[in-house]
């Protein structure tokens, strides 16, 4: 009898501790949650976006006249007509291009046989000229000698006056008729001359050898070559850009930002600029564009943007390492405030029309609606519905809701 009492008081027992570990197993333990206080500090709204530097007054060298522009970069060149991206330049002393004259053209069959043509005329007009001068001539030495005979037979009174005037007339006529002829002749040169030039090969013209020949293009501008445009050799139309030269030091910022920022944005504004491989500087807006432009995305969205200009506020030994065309991050402040009470946006979820946030009351998450401020991308401002002091769970899931249980997630 007493055997049979203990067998089931021991598997009462048994049955007790399992009941009793099942109960614990099954028993919902608290969700191991990431927890942040609500606290008063400053915070700042600001507009971030990618940009480039520029040089404020970039000076472009256009070629002056048409000709042949020479390799403004010379592998190993180091005469005063080679320049090479980041040389130093002086206004109206160092020369950044030299100019020849350009080479003549080549003919098609036919310009050639025309111009042959024109030049076998020409000739002939030369010989015709040649000859004119030499019946001149003739006729003047003719009018001389007679003349000379007229004078003698006048001092006998042999011929009358009016005969030995005709003779003396006659002279001066022959002699501005071969002044006539000679000019002619002149002119049927010079247009043999311009017959013969224009069956110039191409081919046959040299590199010219007298320096006086080149125009030598200087530098407008103190500071440095930016670009080179054209750099090999090659025959250039007057108003060709050559070579951009300005000072790197007399830099600025370029954002182009979204229509929907940029009206948020105000001269003068700060400006933190980042992301350029060195210390962030301190900036400052000077303008924003009053239109804007459309831009493509990278995703293919067209947008519309709009460009605002930034000046740099930090002296120029912090930021002296960028140069013009420098890819950087700008954040425009476009709101601020030195004491408001802010809490993670990650904690944040929408209840309705309403922000709300799982704020921690007595280990548990108690859904608490919340009126929200201003915003940033790390934390929002709370006008009401929280304290300072309040925790509130980070990174809610699907498994939080009102009044389950939480615990702080240990921090490793």
């Amino acid at each position: 009898m007493r055997t049979t009492w203990l067998k089931r008081a021991a598997g009462a027992v048994v049955l007790g501790v399992l009941i009793a570990g099942l109960a614990w197993f099954a028993w919902p333990r608290p969700i191991p949650v990431d927890i942040a206080i609500a606290t008063w500090g400053p915070m700042e709204v600001t507009v971030d976006d990618e940009a480039k530097t520029r040089v404020r007054h970039v000076y472009t060298v256009a070629a002056p006249v048409a000709g042949k522009i020479l390799r403004i970069s010379r592998p190993g060149g180091h005469d005063e007509a080679s320049s090479h991206v980041g040389d130093q330049v002086t206004a109206g002393e160092t020369i950044v291009a030299v100019m020849q004259p350009m080479p003549p053209s080549f003919l098609d069959v036919r310009s050639r046989e025309e111009l042959k043509a024109a030049a076998t005329a020409a000739e002939a007009a030369v010989k015709l000229a040649e000859a004119e001068v030499r019946r001149v001539e003739a006729a003047l030495g003719f009018a001389r000698d007679d003349l000379k005979r007229a004078e003698s037979l006048a001092r006998t009174d042999t011929i009358s006056v009016k005969a030995l005037e005709k003779a003396r007339l006659d002279v001066d006529i022959n002699e501005a008729a071969l002044a006539s002829a000679k000019a002619q002749l002149d002119v049927k040169r010079s247009e043999q001359a311009v017959a013969a030039a224009r069956l110039i090969d191409p081919a046959s013209v040299s590199a010219p050898t007298n320096p006086g020949c080149c125009i030598e293009i200087r530098s407008p501008v103190t500071g440095r070559v930016l670009k080179i445009i054209q750099d090999s050799e090659a025959p250039v139309l007057a108003g060709t850009p050559l070579i951009e030269i300005g000072d790197p030091l007399d830099l600025e910022v370029v954002a182009e930002l979204l229509s929907t920022d940029a009206v948020r944005i105000k001269p003068g504004a700060a400006v933190i600029i980042d992301g350029w491989g060195g210390a962030p500087i301190k900036g400052r807006v000077t303008r924003v564009d009053p239109a804007g432009f459309l831009k493509v995305s990278a995703l293919g969205i067209e947008e519309q943007r709009v460009r605002t200009i930034i000046d740099f506020v930090d002296p120029p030994a912090i930021w002296s390492r960028l140069g013009h065309e420098f890819r950087v991050i700008v954040h425009v402040t476009v709101w601020s405030a030195d004491d408001v009470l802010t809490v993670p946006v990650s904690a944040l979820f929408r209840k309705g029309e309403d922000w709300a946030v799982f704020a921690v009351r007595e280990g548990r998450a108690r859904t608490t609606v919340v009126k929200i401020g201003q915003r940033n991308n790390r934390v929002a401002e709370v006008l009401s519905g929280l304290s300072p002091g309040d925790a509130v769970v980070l990174h809610p899931s699907d498994r939080i809701s009102d009044g389950v249980a939480i615990m702080e997630r240990e921090r490793k």
